[in-house]
């Protein structure tokens, strides 16, 4: 556990993740509840019943962040992408082959990173996202975050990542998101 002030972020395993979920939850469920998200009760269960499936995967990865009394007030997770990944599959315009290729280790693909609002602006989600990235050893990570999104977005050009197109996530009415790729080399 890495501890700066009195928040502490924790790196953590698939089952290390899956045993937090209700941590993992909490934090998503109150994140993505504000626009543009606007995500419904509903929505939070589909998610987490995604949430164990995607932590069996072995290359999973997660980061949490908690107050010192324990309170969850950040999460991130995501795993590397295979050579079978539909993510490059979802972009409006297609890249290059050599941008789309994957080996399970070249990517690390970061599915969520949330931060409950009165944490916001101290500096959380980079602690998370470095966290996250110190144990993956990738070359690259790629994410999608919503273009109105503008904290996040801003947050993530400053952490140098730059967008490489637009998307449409898999799901019903899934809006366009950008695509954001950060070298890591």
């Amino acid at each position: 556990m890495a501890q700066q002030g009195t928040i502490a972020t924790e790196h953590m395993d698939g089952p290390a993740a899956v045993h937090a979920e209700e941590a993992f939850k909490l934090i998503y469920a109150e994140a993505f509840a504000e626009p543009p998200y606007n995500e419904t009760e509903d929505d939070v269960a589909a998610a987490f019943r995604r949430f164990p499936v995607q932590a069996r995967n072995g290359t999973f990865r997660a980061a949490l962040a908690r107050t010192e009394d324990g309170e969850p007030i950040g999460m991130a997770y995501g795993h590397p992408l295979g050579p079978d990944t539909v993510w490059w599959d979802e972009l409006i315009e297609p890249v290059p082959d050599d941008m789309r290729r994957e080996d399970g280790h070249r990517t690390f693909g970061l599915m969520e990173l949330a931060v409950r609002g009165p944490w916001r602006g101290q500096g959380v989600a980079r602690r998370l996202h470095t966290t996250l990235l110190d144990a993956v050893g990738a070359e690259r990570v790629l994410l999608n975050v919503h273009p109105a999104s503008k904290a996040a977005s801003a947050a993530y050009r400053a952490w140098g990542y730059r967008k490489i197109g637009e998307a449409r996530p898999r799901g019903e009415g899934a809006e366009l998101h950008d695509v954001m790729l950060l070298d890591l080399r």
